[in-house]
């Protein structure tokens, strides 16, 4: 019978691969030598391996009744939604990048225990969140993103990628992200606003909250 690896011998096996110093050796060869990663190599080091916690850290969210799917919407959450419908919330997230969004259920659900009938539906709304984001001119390519260790309800990001800016591709757009100039609320609103009118078009239910 295979044998599946436990976390503490995942851990000691990344262990034995450190220095005198709990560090491991910046692999050059990766992600740091290429020409899209956003640092300087000079100096650049890992920080020393920490030990292994005890248990995964609570989200917010683990318990549905408290999270904010469970709660009244706030004034703020509902002038940030781009699209809606009975079923789902395309919300704008303010970040530095031409338009961000994430997608979430109405119910209490994580990917992990998505009902069928929404996994599909999710399916056919990134494919569409995707096509409009790419859409807009200041935007290459949408990047999706699920992450899912700060929140219990399931929230897939779309990160609308710069236009043209080669440096920016890949996984380190949110590093570069960071330290991008902030855009300005009525562009990055605009943007927003045109996606949430593609998903109406398409899939009918409500537009950007800031136009009704």
């Amino acid at each position: 019978m295979t044998h599946l690896e436990t976390p503490e011998e995942f851990h000691a096996r990344v262990a034995a691969a450190t220095d005198d110093e709990g560090r491991l050796a910046v692999a050059i060869e990766e992600m740091p030598g290429w020409f899209i990663y956003p640092y300087e190599l000079d100096g650049l080091r890992i920080k020393p391996l920490e030990p292994l916690e005890d248990a995964e850290p609570p989200r917010q969210g683990e318990d549905p009744a408290d999270c904010s799917c469970r709660q009244e919407e706030t004034p703020e959450h509902a002038a940030r939604i781009a699209w809606a419908n009975e079923r789902w919330q395309l919300v704008e997230v303010e970040m530095k990048l031409p338009v961000t969004f994430v997608l979430r259920p109405r119910a209490h659900h994580d990917l992990a225990d998505l009902p069928d009938d929404l996994a599909s539906e999710m399916g056919v709304l990134m494919v569409a969140i995707t096509a409009a984001v790419e859409s807009l001119p200041s935007v290459g390519r949408c990047h999706v993103g699920r992450y899912g260790d700060g929140g219990a309800h399931l929230h897939p990001f779309f990160f609308g990628r710069p236009a043209r800016m080669s440096q920016l591709r890949g996984s380190p757009l949110l590093d570069w992200e960071e330290n991008l100039p902030p855009v300005p609320e009525e562009v990055r609103r605009a943007n927003a606003a045109h996606v949430g009118r593609r998903l109406v078009e398409r899939f009918g239910g409500t537009g950007p909250a800031w136009e009704a």
